[in-house]
C-alpha cells in the first residue's frame, strides 16, 4: 500500500512538471464522456464528472480539488477558539487507456501531510452501456454521498452525520463488480454490483465504546480479507429529468474475524446497511437527502450498550437567490442552503427500565455560498447539534461557524 502511493505520488509530479512545460493549446476541460447520449448526470455518473487537464495529446489527464476551512465552535459554553485548517487536497488522474479501458484513481492528503490515502484506483471495462466491468479499489455505491463526495460539490462544509456516522464515507473497498445503465421511455435506470472485502470487527472493538461502523475501517481492508467471507455492495436507481433520481442501496456481509488458524471461534456476525437516496428539483430549489438504517450483530452480552439497530437521515434544500454577473463573472451563483439531520446510533429499550436508549444526535445548519464558477464555492455555515447521551440526560449543545472554500483545479 505504502509502495502504490509513493508511485502515485511519483506519477502526480511527473504530471504536474509536464503541465507546466506545456505550451498555452492546453486548455482545461470536462471530461463527459459518460454523458455522451443525454444531458442527465446520475449519481453514478459522478465519478467522471469532474474537471480535468489534459497533457497535450496523451491519453492521461489530471485534476483534482482543494478545501479550507475556519472554525469556532463551542459546546455547553466551553470553546476552544477559533481555528483555520487546510482540510483536504486531492489529485485526480484519468487515462483513457484504450476503447474499452479506463482507468481513474483519487489520491488524498487531509490536513497537510496528517493523513495520506488512496482513496479510488479502478480500472473500467466497458462492453456497452448496460454492462460494463470495474475493478481495483472503488467506492461502493451507498446512499447519496458516497461516491459523489467532493467538497466543491456541496454547499454545506460539514459531510452529512449519516453518510459519515452510519454510511462510514468516504469508503474505500479492495473489490469487483459491474455496472450499467438503460434508457426506457427517456428516463435512466442505473445499477451497481460489488464484491468486496469487506468491513472488519472493529466495528465493535474501538475506542468509541460503542457501535460505530465507521470504524471498521482498516488498511488491512486493502490487503486481505479479515475472514474470508466477502461483502456485497449494490444500488439500483430511477433517473427522470423532471422528476430528479431515487436510489436504494445496500452494503453487508460478515464482519468478524470468526476464524483462527482454520478453526472457528466466534459465531458470524453480520452487518447490513440499507439506503434510500432522493434528488429533485422543484421551481428553483433542490432538494436532496437520504434516510439510511444498519443492523449489526453483536454479542449478546454487549446488547443495549452496544447498539445493534441503528439509524439516520438527512435533507436539504438549496436555493439561488441571486444569479447573474458578478466580479467579472457572468453565471455567478449565490445559494441559500438549510440541512436537518438526525442520527440513532442504539435503537431501543434498556430491559431494566423499559425507557428509551439515547445516545443520538439531531443538527441544524444554514448557509450562505458564492459561486462565481460551478466548481468553486466560497461558504458560510452555522451550525447547531443537540447531542443526547447513552442514558438520556439533557443534551449537550454544540453551536458554531465556519467559513470556507472549495474548488476543483
Amino acid at each position: 500500500m505504502i509502495k502504490l502511493i509513493k508511485y502515485l505520488l511519483l506519477l502526480s509530479l511527473f504530471i504536474v512538471t509536464s503541465l507546466v512545460a506545456q505550451n498555452d493549446s492546453t486548455k482545461t476541460k470536462f471530461l463527459n464522456r459518460i454523458n455522451k447520449d443525454s444531458i442527465q448526470i446520475t449519481n453514478q455518473d459522478q465519478i467522471y464528472n469532474r474537471p480535468f487537464i489534459g497533457i497535450g495529446k496523451s491519453k492521461t489527464a489530471v485534476g483534482g480539488y482543494l478545501e479550507g476551512n475556519t472554525n469556532y465552535f463551542a459546546e455547553d459554553g466551553v470553546t476552544e477558539g477559533y481555528s483555520m485548517e487546510l482540510r483536504r487536497f486531492n489529485i485526480f488522474l484519468y487515462s483513457a487507456i484504450s476503447k474499452r479501458v479506463k482507468f481513474l484513481a483519487e489520491l488524498e492528503f487531509e490536513h497537510g501531510t496528517e493523513e495520506i490515502e488512496l482513496e479510488m484506483a479502478q480500472m473500467d471495462f466497458e462492453f456497452n452501456p448496460a454492462l460494463n466491468f470495474r475493478a481495483g479499489i472503488l467506492l461502493p455505491q451507498i446512499g447519496l454521498f458516497n461516491s459523489n463526495h467532493d467538497s466543491p460539490q456541496w454547499e454545506i462544509i460539514e459531510r452529512p452525520l449519516s453518510s459519515t456516522q452510519i454510511i462510514p464515507s468516504t469508503l474505500s473497498e479492495v473489490g469487483f463488480g459491474f455496472f450499467g445503465k438503460f434508457y426506457p421511455g427517456g428516463s435512466i435506470i442505473t445499477y451497481n454490483i460489488y464484491i468486496v472485502n469487506g468491513l472488519q470487527q472493529n466495528i465493535i472493538v474501538n475506542e468509541e465504546g460503542k457501535t460505530f461502523i465507521p470504524a471498521g475501517k482498516d488498511e488491512e481492508m486493502f490487503g486481505e480479507d479479515n475472514n474470508g467471507t466477502p461483502m456485497y455492495n449494490g444500488r439500483l436507481a430511477f433517473n427522470n429529468r423532471k422528476l430528479g433520481e431515487l436510489g436504494v442501496s445496500y452494503y453487508g456481509g460478515v464482519y468478524n474475524s470468526y476464524r483462527l488458524e482454520g478453526e472457528e471461534v466466534d459465531d458470524k456476525r453480520n452487518l447490513q446497511i440499507i439506503a434510500v437516496d432522493f434528488t429533485t428539483k422543484i421551481y428553483k430549489a433542490t432538494i436532496q437527502g437520504e434516510f439510511v438504517t444498519a443492523s449489526i450483530d453483536v454479542p449478546s452480552d454487549l446488547e443495549e450498550v452496544y447498539g445493534n439497530q441503528q439509524m439516520g437521515y438527512f435533507a436539504e434544500i438549496i436555493y439561488p437567490i441571486v444569479k447573474r454577473k458578478i466580479l467579472g463573472y457572468k453565471d455567478a451563483v449565490i445559494n441559500t442552503t438549510l440541512r436537518y439531520e438526525f442520527v440513532d446510533y442504539n435503537i431501543g429499550t434498556f430491559a431494566s427500565t423499559g425507557e428509551n436508549i439515547g445516545d443520538h444526535i439531531k443538527g441544524i445548519t444554514v448557509g450562505l455560498g458564492f459561486r462565481p464558477t460551478a466548481g468553486t464555492i466560497i461558504r458560510f455555515n452555522y451550525r447547531y447539534h443537540r447531542i443526547t447521551d447513552i442514558l438520556g440526560n439533557p443534551p449537550a449543545q454544540l453551536g458554531g461557524f465556519q467559513f470556507g472554500f472549495a474548488t476543483y483545479f
